[in-house]
């Protein structure tokens, strides 16, 4: 596989090839619906046929049901061997969650802003220090002239301000301001936007917070915050998997913590056992690296992994890459 290639080496594939088949990472968040949904309607309006496809039935987070993804297929088309894989913000390409996806595509694109992105493509767009693979792709929109309509600015929007923690991360930079000023101007929606992914809380996932909630403990005198889910509280309280999505900042914003974790039973059949959320509250803890102990990955303060391992362990592994780091950090 090709080291990370520039822009340019991508829109020109882009222009080349007439027919695309869009993937994103399983248990996809706003930056992964965002992209996909630019990418395809940027490529449709630069007169290509572009089709959406996330593997797996997990339902999407009702946060993101707003948005107009009706096309979105869950199997792969008919004809998947003869189109282009464009894969955008996934970092490693078993997050694609389609094993053959790959092996049948004749040319892969990687799009990413994930440090720790394996360069699984044949040609590979890596920009580690972007906001959001929203980001990156208005940059391959303007190497190729593409307009930014209203329909195209708002799923941008929503790839930057998810990834950015509505701007208050550490990843929003000046550069992801102008871009939020300029899809503004282009017209996307940041109130309904607002609204619909943060005003739109269903009551299950109120419920499914407060046993979050009930089981979070400190560890290392406060600066390890973790708590978990089990398989039975999304039953008991009527939640599906992606309710889950967010509850980890209400554990990251705990005075004093350094470490925010959250476990939880995974309920998909075949999945792994356990699936782990990691947040950094501070630049010296790289908590990708922790993640990678488990074959995971991700952003330094923002990761997660899948693993077999039973809870304690997992609680184990996780402390002991935390004490690691931070002895690190001060020899």
């Amino acid at each position: 596989m090709n080291q990370t290639t520039d822009l340019k080496a991508i829109a020109d594939a882009l222009r080349r090839h007439d027919r695309f088949l869009l993937v994103t990472h399983e248990n996809p968040d706003g930056d992964a619906l965002g992209s996909l949904l630019a990418a395809t309607l940027a490529l449709r309006q630069f007169g290509k046929d572009a089709v959406m496809y996330l593997a797996g039935q997990t339902p999407l987070p009702r946060e993101y049901a707003f948005m107009p993804l009706a096309e979105l297929v869950r199997e792969p088309p008919a004809d998947a061997a003869d189109r282009v894989l464009l894969a955008v913000d996934c970092a490693k390409e078993d997050r694609i969650g389609d094993e053959a996806a790959l092996s049948r595509a004749p040319l892969v694109l990687n799009v990413d802003h994930h440090h720790d992105n394996t360069r699984f493509g044949d040609l590979n767009l890596i920009v580690a220090d972007a906001s959001s693979t929203g980001e990156v792709l208005r940059d391959v929109f303007a190497e190729l002239g593409i307009e930014l309509t209203p329909e195209l600015a708002e799923p941008l929007y929503i790839a930057l301000v998810t990834d950015t923690g509505r701007f208050q991360y550490a990843n929003t930079t000046p550069k992801a301001l102008r871009l939020a000023a300029e899809l503004v101007e282009a017209g996307a929606d940041i109130h309904a936007v607002f609204q619909e992914v943060y005003e739109s809380v269903e009551f299950a996932k109120l419920k499914l917070l407060a046993r979050a909630l009930a089981r979070a403990e400190v560890l290392e005198g406060g600066r390890i915050v973790v708590s978990h889910l089990l398989r039975t509280d999304f039953a008991e309280v009527g939640a599906s998997e992606p309710y889950s999505e967010g509850i980890i900042d209400y554990l990251r914003a705990v005075e004093g913590a350094e470490l925010a974790v959250l476990i939880r039973e995974q309920l998909s059949a075949g999945a792994s056992a356990h699936k782990g959320s990691l947040r950094s509250s501070i630049d010296e803890l790289d908590v990708s690296a922790i993640a990678r102990r488990f074959g995971g990955g991700g952003h330094r303060q923002a990761a997660g992994f899948s693993t077999d391992l039973p809870l304690q362990e997992i609680v184990h592994q996780v402390r002991e890459g935390f004490l690691a780091q931070r002895a690190a950090s001060r020899a």
